[in-house]
């Protein structure tokens, strides 16, 4: 007599466990399908912000080589942003008979770069002060720092003006020295009213509040003043901070066209900015004009570029509420 086993039948567990492990390659299948999706959404809006950004730029370093004639015949194509046709250096050579391009240059350079360092250097120092020392009535003047924020620079412009016309001042004749009253038609006018700015001080209040405190703490047991912590201790780990406040203290000095244009009378102490509004006197020239803009850009694209790394860091490190 032959005996016959049944194999008991699968559990409800077994069941449902079989069941997931059949379902599981869809559900990847759909989060990959997903993820697919976004990415590819994601490249494409990042494209057309490329493209919104960068055209322009591309537009005007074209047209730099184009004379007018060109430069209006391909508005309507693609021909714009390309350098097809009539091309030549001829605009660049009219940007140098024109203007004094090299003192401007070199005047924006010197305004620039001695704003810039001042810039960091006091800004930095005021936050180190308000981030890392306690004293009473900090918050206050924080408080007081950031409420400027809030005043555009244009209903400052003509008190600022008239402070600088009675500020005294110092002029070195030869061996002699001469005081008189005024910083009208000078350097120092163009760079000491925007050394201080309470973006760029809040900028390193928020980046030294990040570093931890242990840090001063240790350098004052081994003997560390203040200024030491600082200079030593708290400069050296804020390279990010000091990137990005060097770049958002360049634009604004660099794009100066208001204060130069009240300030400053003399041409030889003009920035950039202002040698744009000689090429819309008499002959227009829409060629010359895209020369000097893309002559006087390259300086800024050189130096986010320098810095862009440094600059994306401290964004996203040092947290910046509005």
């Amino acid at each position: 007599m032959t005996r016959t086993t049944t194999a008991p039948a699968p559990s409800r567990t077994e069941v449902t466990v079989t069941e997931a492990r059949e379902t599981r390659p869809t559900g990847r299948a759909t989060r990959s399908g997903s993820n697919r999706r976004r990415a590819v959404v994601i490249t494409v809006v990042r494209s057309l912000l490329v493209l919104v950004f960068a055209l322009p730029l591309v537009f005007m370093i074209v047209s730099a080589f184009k004379p007018d004639q060109q430069i209006f015949a391909d508005l309507g194509s693609w021909r714009a942003f390309v350098p097809v046709g009539d091309v030549s250096v001829d605009n660049f050579t009219a940007v140098f008979e024109r203007v004094p391009f090299w003192t401007y240059m070199a005047n924006s350079l010197i305004i620039s770069a001695i704003t810039v360092a001042g810039g960091i250097l006091v800004n930095s120092m005021g936050a180190f002060a308000l981030a890392r020392l306690r004293w009473k009535g900090r918050g206050l003047v924080l408080a007081l720092v950031l409420a400027t924020l809030v005043v555009p620079f244009e209903t400052l412009a003509l008190p600022l003006l008239w402070w600088m016309n009675v500020l005294p001042s110092v002029e070195f004749t030869g061996f002699a020295i001469e005081f008189t009253q005024g910083w009208l038609n000078t350097y120092h006018v163009q760079i000491v009213p925007f050394i201080a700015n309470a973006f760029s001080l809040y900028l390193f209040y928020q980046y030294f509040s990040s570093i931890p405190k242990e840090l001063d703490e240790a350098a004052r047991v081994d003997g560390a003043g203040w200024f030491t912590i600082y200079r030593k201790v708290v400069m050296p780990l804020s390279g990010p901070a000091i990137a990005t406040v060097a770049i958002l203290t360049f634009l604004p000095a660099w794009n100066a066209y208001l204060w130069p244009l009240m300030a400053v009378q003399r041409a030889e102490l003009r920035p950039v900015m202002i040698g744009l509004q000689y090429f819309f006197q008499l002959n227009i020239s829409w060629g010359q004009i895209m020369a000097y803009s893309t002559l006087i850009t390259l300086p800024v694209i050189a130096l986010f570029l320098m810095f862009q790394r440094q600059f994306i860091n401290s964004i996203a490190s040092s947290g910046i509420k509005g």
